[in-house]
């Protein structure tokens, strides 16, 4: 009897139990969706290259018809190859800048487009602050070329947005880009971009902080300016080294790396002198390859960060693995 008793208990106890999981676990009140955000979180990526500390910021994204702008090619070949990469017309390019923390100087490698180039970009200053920097911070700007989408966040309403920076550039690029008498020949395009430069760079004229510099310099103790010209007169890339890591900075080498990693041949209209930017682009990538630095790019997808492998008469870009560990 008393082990009936006992099993009896034991059921009931095991009824009440799943009874009342079953009754919580199953609820009788449906809940709609949540609304769709539609934004990405703040566009900065951080990483360290020996002692320094690199963040990669993002300036925004902009959808352009490479199609049309590629040149040293055709139109479906290089519908052909985004195709294969997944990649829809018009293709969305990537804009990114760089920050370097040496521990001692805060060093930032081109600043975005600012105003200059439209809403979808023009994001580097809101997105610094969300990485935890002030642009007030920043010790030095150094500028691959003045394009507009390198030069722009430099200033807005006329004033500086880095008011303690010190600017560098090639002065070959100076010498074109803040060029009156180069201004008033060009093409309505170009106007623009010339245009852009002047406003960008005229409050750091002013407040006599524009520093030029030579080809291949050292601007401070772990970065050099090396020199990349052909696509434009002045194009420089930035080397920047700690610790036995290298990383060079590369600004516009690769615009749309789906097709001109394949085919490095491929040039763009923005080009200066497009033999002579194909052939720095052939030159660097074969290094890279070789030795297998990373590669920051500014038109590469963010964060921008990753080496290059040689695959038969091309290459392949291999981004950096996400990471949290420091």
């Amino acid at each position: 009897m008393k082990t009936r008793q006992a099993f009896a208990r034991a059921a009931i106890t095991t009824a009440l139990i799943f009874g009342g999981a079953m009754t919580v676990a199953a609820p009788d009140i449906a809940h709609a969706a949540a609304p769709m955000v539609k934004t990405a979180a703040p566009g900065y990526y951080r990483m360290m290259l020996g002692d320094f500390e690199v963040t990669a910021i993002s300036d925004g994204t902009l959808a352009l018809p490479v199609d049309k702008l590629l040149t040293n090619t055709t139109a479906d070949k290089t519908r052909q190859a985004l195709d294969a990469a997944f990649q829809p017309l018009p293709y969305e390019m990537n804009f990114n800048a760089f920050l370097v923390n040496t521990g001692s100087k805060l060093v930032l490698i081109d600043t975005g487009a600012g105003h200059l180039l439209g809403a979808d970009l023009g994001k580097l200053a809101d997105r610094l602050k969300a990485a935890g920097y002030q642009p007030e911070q920043i010790d030095e700007i150094y500028i691959t070329h003045m394009h507009p989408d390198h030069i722009g966040g430099l200033s807005a309403a006329g004033k500086r947005v880095f008011p303690n920076a010190v600017v560098r550039a090639d002065q070959r690029e100076a010498d074109f880009w803040l060029s009156k008498a180069n201004s008033e020949k060009a093409t309505p395009e170009q106007k623009e971009h010339f245009a852009g430069a002047m406003a960008a760079m005229t409050p750091y004229l002013q407040a006599h902080r524009f520093q030029p510099f030579t080809g291949d310099t050292e601007l401070v103790p772990g970065i050099r300016a090396s020199s990349l010209i052909g696509h434009t007169p002045g194009h420089t890339g930035y080397v920047i080294e700690s610790k036995g890591q290298k990383m060079v900075v590369w600004g516009d080498v690769v615009h749309v790396a789906q097709v001109q990693l394949p085919d490095p041949e491929v040039t763009i209209g923005f080009d200066t002198d497009s033999h002579v930017a194909e052939k720095v682009r052939e030159q660097l990538l074969a290094d890279a390859a070789a030795h297998s630095y990373i590669i920051a790019g500014e038109h590469m997808s963010f964060p921008g960060l990753g080496h290059i492998r040689k695959v038969g008469s091309g290459y392949q870009w291999v981004p950096l693995s996400y990471s949290e560990i420091h």
